[in-house]
């Protein structure tokens, strides 16, 4: 295979106008390429030699050779390159180390990164792109509600692209880091020690509403004749019993999920109501948990705080 044509396949058929250029392709050449409708400009530094709408991939060559040879590819853009789905955003995101001096492409965000590149650099062959775990945590930092901030980290765990072990260290990496304290409770919990920790945030949440505190980890018996633990229960002033389940602090694991909820109902009858919650959202969104929950009958013993 020829250098031009090695170069082409690895690059979606995108190439720089200084690669063509190394390659011997004068301006000239170029310019007779792209009069014969063989070749299309896509900016003034780079080149496509497709025509048609461009792939997200291409898209992707298009911005980080735009950016020059020191960029990578950051945020979601080089979350969905190192394998995570269901995050996919159109805009791409890419991060350089030195002064924005050139124009601004569509659907492109150019973000300038004090941090070194040397560290954030993904070993990977290809498309040159930041590691997930600095790509998701700067994201999820800077750019992200808070919602997706959390979510986005749980679900690099969940989907088996890193461990919540290496996104702490990576929280650690970073400092200082928007979100640091918030970030290391999710990733806690994603780890597997969500309960310890929202037991304090149910006890938080009765102290800020006035809510009386629940008994926990009572032992219930499932209609299978199982003894099933209840996160918190609330006798109510009705004779009936709420129970409150605390998930994870984002709980998207099909299998896990289909298991907890069959665990519910076998635990729910005519006396006893069973509602489920997040630890995010008890750490989160607290009020939302306890209007709920005092729609539910759930005594106060005084007024919010």
């Amino acid at each position: 295979m020829d250098p031009l044509a090695e170069l082409l396949l690895s690059q979606h058929g995108v190439a720089a106008r200084r690669q063509l250029l190394g390659l011997g392709i004068e301006w000239e050449g170029i310019r007779n390429q792209v009069s014969a409708r063989r070749w299309v400009v896509h900016t003034s530094r780079v080149i496509g030699t497709t025509t048609g709408a461009l792939t997200w991939d291409q898209r992707c060559w298009v911005a980080l050779l735009h950016a020059g040879p020191r960029s990578l590819l950051g945020g979601l853009s080089a979350a969905e390159v190192r394998g995570l789905t269901g995050w996919h955003r159109e805009t791409i995101t890419v991060l350089v180390d030195d002064e924005l001096a050139f124009e601004p492409v569509e659907g492109v965000r150019f973000f300038r990164s004090r941090r070194p590149f040397e560290l954030l650099r993904s070993p990977r062959p290809g498309i040159a792109s930041a590691q997930l775990e600095p790509a998701a945590l700067l994201w999820a930092a800077y750019d992200a509600p808070v919602r997706a901030a959390h979510g986005v980290l749980a679900a690099c765990v969940q989907q088996r692209l890193t461990t919540a072990d290496r996104l702490l260290a990576w929280v650690d990496e970073l400092q200082p880091l928007r979100r640091a304290r918030s970030f290391k409770r999710t990733l806690l919990d994603v780890a597997g020690g969500a309960h310890s920790g929202a037991e304090l945030d149910v006890r938080r949440l009765c102290r800020r509403f006035g809510l009386r505190p629940p008994d926990r980890q009572r032992i219930r018996q499932d209609r299978s004749g199982k003894r099933r633990w209840t996160d918190c229960e609330w006798d109510l002033p009705d004779g009936t019993t709420l129970v409150l389940e605390v998930d994870g602090a984002f709980h998207i694991e099909v299998m896990e999920w289909g298991a907890d909820a069959k665990r519910s109902r076998g635990i729910t009858t005519s006396q006893r109501t069973v509602v489920r919650c997040t630890a995010f959202e008890l750490r989160h969104e607290m009020e939302d948990v306890a209007r709920d929950l005092i729609a539910l009958g759930v005594p106060r013993t005084r007024r919010a705080a």
